[in-house]
Order: structure tokens, then C-alpha cells, then sequence
């Protein structure tokens, strides 16, 4: 019988040459406590600590009790760790407005009708925005706490849909480039407008190429899934591994959330039910993922884990297994 591999995320924070982390899986299943938590280990042997959330939900701020946007944040209590809330949809809207603002209205309304031409495209915008903040790399390693499932897994493709779509609209720019020209220039819009336009598409899809790259580097990407024991959150955890597969993502680190303990003298029919489930759940785990994942065992606490102190607490568990009291 094969190894089990260690129960922590240790194997991550070894990890050195990794750049970009992902934490995903089913709604409320403590992904945003999983990534604040990793993120404050990471902290402690990386020299700078991006945290980045994608999801519209934006629970970072109520995690540590202070408030982030899209600008990244020092958290308060570290001296190397930032955070940033970003919103999906909108950097496109961002990019009319500037479009519109310099003057150019008839290339944002162009800028406009392209972008929306294509499916997805807002919310992929909203991916080029992060690497815009991200490409300079000022931060060692980035830790993005995604949106649930379906939404992490659409955000993974966009670098492939923005890539092909750029480059068909480049294709169109070498093309029709001197038609639209003389089209903008006739509906108003200032000579070379269209030309800056085309650079600036251009130049972000060099960026998302790179970016796409990156993602595909097991040595520099890896996706953390988080799940809790039972039986929908452990097919969702699958369908997302098989899907990280078919992205050439790297996944080798399953957390299960939320574990009871009741002790051995417990009479709660309720804990010792759950127990039971969650056990059969957690060997069904065990069974499908232990010769190639780290299996990582949380509890479920009787309180809440906000603001620094706690989390900081809590992440320690990421590293050293938890072991239940009796």
C-alpha cells in the first residue's frame, strides 16, 4: 500500500518557487478562513504575501475585521501581508470610462461593443485588472480566495478566452486598422486613438499569455481545494480536481472543514450522528485522494474564526494536525 502523504499544507510553504495559490471549493465550506489562514503562514518564510478575493461575497474584510478594495492593504498585526478585494466586473466599465474620459468616446463605444461581443468577457476583464497589479511581482507569492466552484473554474479559463479573443480582435486591428481609423475619425475620435487602443490589447494579451504559462507551472501554481465532509462537497471536490486536470492546474492539497469531535462520553444523538456521516465521508476521501493528495483535518469550533489573533491561531492547524482532545 502506498505512503499517505503527510496531513498538512507544510508542502506548500516548503514550496519556494511557487507564485500563485489558489483556495477553492463549494460555498461555505471555509475557504476564505482556509486562504487568510495559509496566507498568515505564508507570511511567516515568503518575504511579501498578496491576498487577493475574487469573490463578489468579498469576505476578507469581515475575516480580519478591516477594510480592504482594490488597492492592496497592509493587514493590520503583519509587516508582510496584504490583501485586496477585487471586483470581477469592474475593470471593463473602468476602461470605457478612462476611454470616455480622454476624449475618445466613439473607441469606448467600440471598446464596449467588442468587449461584450465576447462571452465572459466582463468578468475576464476583471482577471486582466488583478494581473495589471499582479505582473509587477512585488509580492513573493499571491494567494487568491476564489468564488465558489463554478465560478473559481470559469475564472481559471479566462486567460485562454482572453487570449484567443485578443488575438482575433488583433488579427481584425492588422486587417481593417486603416478603415476603422478613418471610420473613428470621421464619428470624432482623435487620430491614433484606435491604433493606442489595438497597442493596449495587445500588450495585455502578451501579459495574459505569460500569465497563462504560469498557471499551467505546477512549479509555480498550485490550487488548494477545501471541502466538508459529506456527500456534495466531496462531488464538487472531485469534479473540481478533474477539471484542474483538464486546465493542466496542479492540485495535490484537499482541506476537509468543519469536523466534529464529539467526546467519548458524549450523549448528543446529533454529534455522534454527524460523527458517523462525516467519518464515512472523510474514509471515502481518504480512499480516493490519500496516494497523491495531503489530506488536511479541521475542526469545527464553537466559535467564530475572526480578526487577526484568531486566524492566526487557527492557521497554525495548517501546518501541525489537529488532534481532537480525547
Amino acid at each position: 500500500m502506498a505512503e499517505t502523504l503527510p496531513p498538512t499544507l507544510q508542502n506548500v510553504l516548503d514550496q519556494t518557487s511557487l507564485k500563485w495559490i489558489f483556495c477553492g471549493g463549494k460555498g461555505g465550506v471555509g475557504k476564505t478562513t482556509t486562504s487568510c489562514s495559509l496566507a498568515i503562514q505564508l507570511a511567516k518564510v515568503r518575504q511579501s504575501v498578496l491576498l487577493i478575493s475574487t469573490d463578489p461575497a468579498h469576505n476578507l474584510s469581515d475575516a480580519f475585521g478591516q477594510k480592504f478594495n482594490k488597492e492592496a492593504t497592509l493587514v493590520n498585526g503583519f509587516t508582510n501581508l496584504y490583501a485586496m478585494e477585487i471586483d470581477p466586473t469592474g475593470s471593463i466599465q473602468e476602461m470605457i470610462d478612462n476611454a470616455d474620459e480622454s476624449g475618445n468616446g466613439a473607441m469606448g463605444g467600440m471598446m464596449q461593443d467588442l468587449a461584450f461581443a465576447i462571452p465572459g468577457v466582463d468578468e475576464a476583464m476583471g482577471f486582466a485588472e488583478i494581473m495589471k497589479h499582479v505582473k509587477s511581482m512585488e509580492y513573493s507569492v499571491i494567494v487568491f480566495d476564489t468564488a465558489p466552484t463554478g465560478h473559481t473554474l470559469r475564472f481559471l479559463s479566462f486567460p485562454t478566452v482572453l487570449e484567443k479573443a485578443l488575438g482575433k480582435i488583433s488579427q481584425l486591428g492588422g486587417r481593417f486598422g486603416g478603415l476603422i481609423s478613418q471610420m473613428s475619425t470621421m464619428m470624432g475620435a482623435p487620430a491614433g486613438g484606435q491604433e493606442d487602443m489595438f497597442a493596449r490589447l495587445e500588450q495585455m494579451r502578451a501579459v495574459i499569455t505569460e500569465v497563462n504559462t504560469q498557471f499551467k507551472d505546477p512549479e509555480k501554481t498550485t490550487f488548494v481545494c477545501v471541502c466538508i465532509s459529506e456527500f456534495l462537497s466531496l462531488y464538487e471536490t472531485e469534479r473540481l480536481v478533474q477539471e484542474l486536470t483538464s486546465y493542466e492546474i496542479d492540485t495535490h492539497n484537499i482541506v476537509v472543514n468543519q469536523l466534529l469531535f464529539p467526546g467519548a462520553a458524549s450523549t448528543c444523538e446529533h454529534c455522534n450522528v454527524r460523527f458517523k456521516m462525516q467519518q464515512k465521508y472523510l474514509g471515502e476521501a481518504h480512499e480516493l485522494y490519500d496516494e497523491f493528495f495531503h489530506i488536511v483535518q479541521l475542526p469545527l469550533l464553537t466559535e467564530e474564526v475572526r480578526g487577526p489573533e484568531k486566524l492566526k491561531t487557527f492557521s497554525e492547524m495548517l501546518v501541525k494536525p489537529y488532534v481532537p482532545p480525547n
